[in-house]
């Protein structure tokens, strides 16, 4: 995640404050300047990182946390509600407006994702039960059209075009078809430049000219860093945008961005881009994000990836055969596929309290998991069925049709026995306790690694 030093360092300071027991007001300014220096580091804006420091020592010690017991904890705690309310307190989501449809126009610069960022959105929306239109306004980049409507097919949101016509009159069109085919979120992809000018601008403001724009969205690399703040605040005093996304979150960035676009525009991060895949983004919760900050994990949003991708009548009828003892090879990759659904592995295990330090400099290959699927899709009906016909010829054969190796196809099933076993186990000794949807998520690394 894009905050792994700064969750470090301000692990590192948190630490030798509950070293201490009791604390004195030194004790408190001598870590906020640790603070300090760890938010600097991470590339957040100066007076940003001054002011929180500054407002976390004034309430530490006007609260007498010093003569507290639990001192450290109470520090701890006041830390994480400020450093919540630096990025927002509460998520802010989009505004709907009280007529169809709700129109949303995506800005940036160049190659900050906005195309696919549009996608990303669409699919959002969908789960949510709207219907999206994409809307092709970026006329000058080669291919943007194309790249819109393979992004849109693969959410499978239509898209509108009028190849080059000017792009106002493409969003004044496109909101006339929408309310004739019944789409009530249109999803303005605009061009971008290498930097903000004044010919960008313009354009911008003729479309919001001639349609009315509920959302005016501001789609910014994270990687950038401070960058993204001067970028955000560019386009916010001409614009006037309404909200953020914050992309590339999930890679090796400093992180900095994150915390001070709120304090430098007033303007609310509402979505991350958090992967490259289209199912990759995530609303944008301050007080979750803050805990993942201070190594506390985020299993709200975990649980939420579960209610939304992993069929509950599927994970019951499973849950029945687990207890039933009749888990068999049919099951095992219905839970890769499902598992499949929420993300990538990494991803998923860094939202558990206290993992994502540990898996940091794991690499988690989630083509092992496609690796397994394809075994198991090369078995004969029977063998998933019935794994344990499956002899030394059967395996070469599997593996062949797997393109693995046959210890690849060994490694799998004396796993899957042994997963069986623990079940068994579970069984006898929880009598007729249910499996959860915690418990419907076999295959977690390194169960399958290969």
């Amino acid at each position: 995640m894009a905050f792994n030093n700064l969750t470090d360092k301000l692990g590192g300071v948190f630490k030798r404050l509950r070293s201490k027991g009791k604390l004195s007001e030194a004790d408190v300014k001598e870590a906020m300047r640790e603070v300090r220096l760890a938010l600097l580091e991470a590339d957040v804006n100066y007076k940003v990182a001054k002011d929180f420091t500054n407002s976390v020592t004034e309430k530490c010690i006007g609260a007498n946390v010093m003569e507290s017991l639990t001192a450290p904890q109470m520090v701890i705690k006041i830390v994480r509600d400020e450093l919540t309310a630096l990025m927002g307190s509460e998520q802010t989501h989009l505004k709907t407006s009280s007529k169809i449809p709700t129109v949303i126009m995506m800005c940036g610069l160049q190659g900050s994702g906005k195309t696919t960022h549009s996608a990303k959105l669409a699919k959002h929306l969908k789960a949510q039960g709207h219907r999206p239109l994409l809307v092709a306004c970026d006329i000058y980049r080669p291919a943007a059209i194309e790249q819109l409507k393979v992004v849109g097919a693969a959410v499978n949101a239509p898209v509108f075009e009028m190849g080059t016509e000017k792009p106002e009159i493409i969003a004044k069109k496109a909101i006339a078809h929408s309310r004739d085919y019944g789409y009530d979120f249109v999803i303005l992809d605009t061009a971008g430049r290498l930097h903000v000018d004044s010919e960008l601008m313009d354009e911008l403001k003729r479309i919001t000219e001639v349609v009315e724009v509920n959302n005016i969205l501001l789609v910014v690399d994270s990687m950038i860093g401070q960058d993204a703040v001067n970028v955000a605040k560019a386009f916010n005093d001409i614009l006037e945008i309404d909200g953020i996304i914050l992309t590339k979150l999930d890679g090796d960035t400093r992180g900095g961005a994150a915390l001070s676009l709120r304090a430098v525009t007033g303007k609310p991060i509402m979505f991350t881009g958090v992967g490259e895949k289209l199912d990759e983004l995530d609303e944008f919760h301050p007080d979750r994000m803050a805990s993942r900050i201070l190594g506390m994990g985020d299993m709200l949003s975990l649980i939420e990836r579960v209610e939304n991708e992993i069929d509950e009548k599927k994970a019951e009828e499973t849950a029945k055969r687990l207890q039933e003892n009749k888990f068999d090879m049919n099951d095992l990759l219905e839970q890769f596929q499902q598992i499949k659904k929420m993300g990538s592995l990494k991803s998923i295990l860094s939202m558990i309290p206290g993992m994502e330090k540990q898996i940091r400099d794991v690499d988690i290959d989630d083509r092992q998991m496609l690796r397994v699927e394809a075994i198991i899709k090369s078995m004969t009906k029977k063998e998933k069925s019935k794994p344990d016909i499956i002899n030394a010829s059967r395996r070469r054969r599997i593996a062949a049709g797997a393109g693995v190796k046959v210890e690849d196809v060994n490694k799998l099933l004396r796993q899957y026995e042994q997963m069986k076993k623990m079940f068994k186990q579970m069984n006898s000794k929880g009598g007729k306790r249910k499996f959860g949807r915690g418990m419907n998520m076999p295959g977690m690394p390194g169960g399958f690694g290969f």
